[in-house]
């Protein structure tokens, strides 16, 4: 019943829906094929994001290599979100799902309706296109009660799949926000050929991963990771690999917390664009600011010619 329920449900979502996407004039960013774009998030010493670097305070290193700057944009703009929900059956173990679906109202609230666009993903073994990108984020919030837990988990795949599909030209500051317990059933591929997928196309990953405080200590207090516990450290790997980072969620008062720093970071993404290197592959990249103090983040790297394949 409920996988009928999901086909359904998916093809009248796709049939209705309207692609709509925020347009606005930016004429002080040139784009292309013969360009690759850099989102950054800039923090200081104190964790705050910074918003008034210039183009001088930064440096790319394209494998090793200092690379020139092309374009430079830091003025504050329409933010992209797609939100991926875990709907594996391990999501109906306490309150996961429910607070699943606070995290994204919250991010949603977060937006502009109108400016803004958001788009809803779900996922078990397979990922669904629930409800593609738009810019009626009421009609988005409808659609968030719908989503029930079915199946097993494969989380890495479905995340490469929902970044893959965001690969296409849409508003420029965008991330795919997963909402998931973290654990992994099923997935044929691993955290790296994921980022490295991810990173190509440049999506940042944001995980908010749904676990309780018990989860994460022992009987003592100390941290530990058990073996029904989210495994934080490849789940942060993989988020910090496209530029996007991991965030606990262990209480409903977070959700709100978490939403808002989310979509800040996405409004004052700074956009780097740069003229891609000549050998085909895998470019690592590093991305350095001059405040010694500051800290970047950003994709680790992108890929020219055809080849994605992690051994490269």
């Amino acid at each position: 019943m409920r996988m009928a329920w999901w086909a359904a449900a998916i093809l009248g979502y796709l049939a209705g829906a309207a692609l709509t996407t925020a347009q606005e004039p930016q004429p002080t960013f040139r784009s292309g094929v013969d360009l690759v774009t850099v989102r950054a998030v800039v923090r200081d010493g104190r964790g705050r994001t910074v918003t008034d670097l210039q183009q001088s305070d930064f440096q790319l290193l394209d494998r090793g290599q200092p690379r020139p700057i092309v374009n430079f944009d830091r003025d504050p703009g329409p933010v992209g979100v797609a939100l991926l929900f875990d709907v594996s059956g391990s999501m109906e173990v306490g309150p996961k799902l429910e607070r699943a679906r606070d995290a994204a109202f919250f991010l949603l609230g977060s937006l502009q309706s109108g400016v803004d666009e958001a788009a809803i993903f779900a996922f078990d073994s397979t990922l669904h296109a629930v409800q593609p990108f738009t810019t009626n984020l009421d009609k988005l919030k409808g659609r968030l009660s719908n989503v029930e837990p079915w199946g097993a988990t494969s989380l890495h795949d479905a995340i490469a799949a929902a970044a893959e599909s965001m690969g296409a030209p849409g508003t420029r500051r965008r991330a795919l926000v997963v909402l998931t317990d973290g654990i992994d059933t099923s997935s044929r591929m691993g955290p790296a050929e994921v980022a490295r997928i991810a990173s190509a196309i440049d999506v940042p990953v944001y995980v908010v991963a749904l676990v309780s405080p018990v989860d994460l200590q022992d009987d003592a207090g100390r941290r530990e990771t058990r073996e029904d516990a989210p495994r934080e450290g490849t789940l942060s790997d993989l988020a910090r690999w496209t530029g996007g980072q991991l965030f606990s969620n262990t209480a409903p008062a977070q959700s709100s917390v978490i939403a808002r720093r989310i979509i800040e970071e996405l409004r004052h993404q700074y956009l780097i664009g740069f003229e891609p290197g000549g050998a085909q592959g895998w470019h690592p990249l590093e991305l350095k600011v001059r405040p010694k103090d500051h800290t970047v983040q950003a994709r680790s790297g992108y890929v020219t010619g055809q080849s994605r394949s992690v051994s490269e």
